[in-house]
């Protein structure tokens, strides 16, 4: 028996049906978040690694939908997606084996109920998204959308009952990693026309969309990225006081995921002219070693 089966016993995931829907989930999770997976089977117990996916499952559909096609068309496949996953919310069961699994982690985990609905309130915001005005504009976002989205996995990952001060650390962290992927994916996103670092922001540096765009190297532009870079890590700093609020079998993969973002940030800042040519991430090397020095620390945490 693998790993995988093994984590469905432990997570008392037992019909065939149901088991073959998480598994399909994992293959697709698998295609486009590789090392995520891996993270997650190493670093977590295995009773909660069917739930992690499940949850990354559904939020990789609710994007899919949001992101891909005309605007009118995202619309409408959107708001029959987001009646679908309310009714399955409402009823607790649903024909479609995409969502099945989200239901069925929901039953294990119904905290994670309001977390699911208050993402699809605010999801609708990114199908509109063009960029900021202001970072007022940028922090509305993340309540509006970035957190709750976080939350859907993030709240199994959490401690058992209140997580109010819990979700007030998470926001703290979403808002260097939210900030973090903006930046990193800087030429990416103005390829789609999109400018994800507040108007306001650029003005006060002198610079202007089209000197991003045009991938002009100059002092202000470096300043700009350079200092919405130490944001990142200042903010990233003041996050991982969120270590301490979850479970202890839980801290090796949050820190890896806090890690995985100071790795980004450190690339990011080693090139910042490369930034307005292609995206930043972090070395493989330096992910396998932070991977494998946390896998080793969920052994411990294991006994």
């Amino acid at each position: 028996m693998g790993s995988w089966e093994r984590a469905l016993d432990a997570a008392g995931i037992d019909h065939p049906e149901l088991r073959e829907d998480y598994s399909r989930q994992r293959r697709q999770v698998t295609q486009y978040k590789r090392e995520a997976v891996l993270a997650v089977q190493l670093l977590l117990p295995a009773r909660l690694v069917p739930h992690v996916i499940a949850a990354t499952a559904y939020m990789h559909r609710t994007d899919s939908l949001l992101d891909s096609g005309p605007i009118d068309d995202r619309k409408a496949a959107y708001t029959r997606w987001e009646q679908e996953v309310a009714d399955g919310l409402g009823t607790g069961g649903t024909a479609n084996p995409e969502l099945r699994p989200l239901l069925n982690t929901v039953a294990a985990h119904p905290a994670l109920r309001e977390r699911a609905l208050e993402h699809l309130a605010g999801a609708a915001a990114d199908l509109d998204f063009a960029g900021f005005a202001t970072e007022a504009d940028y922090q509305r976002y993340l309540d509006a959308y970035s957190l709750p989205a976080f939350m859907v996995v993030a709240t199994l990952l959490g401690p058992d009952g209140d997580q109010t001060p819990y979700r007030a650390a998470c926001r703290t962290f979403i808002d260097a990693s939210q900030r973090l992927d903006f930046v990193s994916d800087l030429a990416e996103d103005l390829a789609d026309g999109r400018l994800t670092i507040p108007e306001q922001t650029l003005a006060r540096h002198g610079v202007t969309r089209a000197d991003l765009e045009q991938a002009r190297d100059l002092p202000a532009v470096r300043a700009l990225i350079t200092g919405q870079l130490d944001q990142v890590d200042r903010t990233l700093a003041e996050g991982r006081a969120v270590v301490g609020l979850v479970p202890p079998a839980h801290r090796p993969m949050v820190r890896c995921m806090i890690g995985l973002d100071e790795a980004t940030s450190a690339a990011a800042r080693a090139d910042v002219p490369a930034l307005l040519r292609r995206s930043a991430g972090p070395g493989k090397l330096a992910a396998l070693r932070l991977l494998g020095r946390e896998y080793l620390r969920a052994l411990r945490v294991r006994g």
